[in-house]
């Protein structure tokens, strides 16, 4: 089978629709179309089949997609065997983080790469939901995600994830508020407060949710808004409360306290594409990810 062609299977199988590949390989959709249909030749079985006015993997495709990973990743071995010689970790990373993120893990994650000089961070902030990592694990070497506790794990057969570490989600509050002095506050004592959270279908909102199987009431929504710094000011004015991370808030004018009887929380982890991080560049900075991970918890270093 020719591997530039199992390339192209797998970018369908990460990115989606013909277009896409094309768009992302500098191919006509033509030309991808052609070479998809020039390995299903080789192999004998048919590996697409339509879908509205697009492609889409059979189970028979799905499964070489799974496979091609694994060839894919033999190469990369390979290649990162070669990079090995070298004395030391040298290119460019590229690095996807959700905003927060970003806050939380990227000044310090700077500060430890400044250590290796002939590695280059290439780092962009991403409003991401779990859905999308697959596609950007076709566009960046490392992608820093977050799911709540409640969401399912991302595929591990297709992708390589490194847990980077757990955040408890607790409800902050303004100076002031009648739930201040309380040490933990219970779920059915936030029943007609005004809510602040974030889009539908990112995380943290669905912890939100969660909360209306418990309470038996619906949170009232009043602004939704992904920027957690915005949020912190709203709710220090008085305009609402909301679910925040508990080592990414910094406020003196907030009050956070943690949910009783309720597992709120977020998982950072780093996801990849399998073999990725056999190339030394990479390794160095997913290393330097957990160990800034390890510093913003007060854990111990996990490398």
């Amino acid at each position: 089978m020719d591997v530039r062609r199992l390339r192209l299977l797998r970018e369908l199988a990460d990115r989606g629709t013909v277009t896409a590949v094309a768009r992302a390989l500098s191919y006509t959709p033509s030309a991808v179309s052609q070479q998809i249909r020039a390995l299903q030749a080789e192999v004998g079985v048919q590996l697409t089949e339509p879908a509205g006015r697009g492609l889409r993997l059979t189970d028979a495709g799905r499964s070489l997609a799974a496979r091609a990973d694994e060839v894919l990743a033999a190469l990369d071995r390979a290649e990162a065997e070669l990079d090995s010689y070298r004395s030391t970790p040298r290119g460019v990373v590229r690095v996807a983080i959700f905003p927060s993120g970003a806050l939380l893990l990227l000044p310090g994650l700077l500060r430890r790469l400044a250590e290796q000089p002939n590695v280059r961070l290439e780092c962009r902030d991403v409003d991401m939901t779990p859905p999308a990592v697959p596609e950007l694990t076709a566009d960046f070497d490392l992608v820093v995600t977050h799911r709540d506790d409640q969401a399912p794990p991302f595929d591990s057969e297709r992708m390589a994830i490194t847990p980077l570490l757990r955040e408890p989600l607790d409800v902050a509050l303004p100076q002031g508020h009648r739930l201040a002095a309380k040490e933990r506050i219970e779920p059915a004592e936030l029943v007609g407060e005004p809510w602040l959270s974030v889009d539908i279908g990112f995380p943290v909102d669905d912890v939100l949710r969660s909360l209306a199987v418990r309470t038996g009431v619906r949170p009232e929504v009043v602004q939704r808004i992904n920027d957690f710094r915005v949020t912190e000011a709203l709710v220090a004015d008085g305009h609402g409360v909301a679910l925040l991370p508990r080592y990414t808030v910094d406020s003196p004018r907030l009050v956070m306290r943690p949910l009783a009887g309720v597992r709120a929380g977020r998982n950072v982890e780093v996801v990849s594409r399998k073999g990725a991080t056999e190339r030394p560049a990479v390794r160095v900075v997913l290393d330097a990810l957990l160990a800034e991970a390890a510093a913003a918890t007060g854990l111990p270093d996990q490398t």
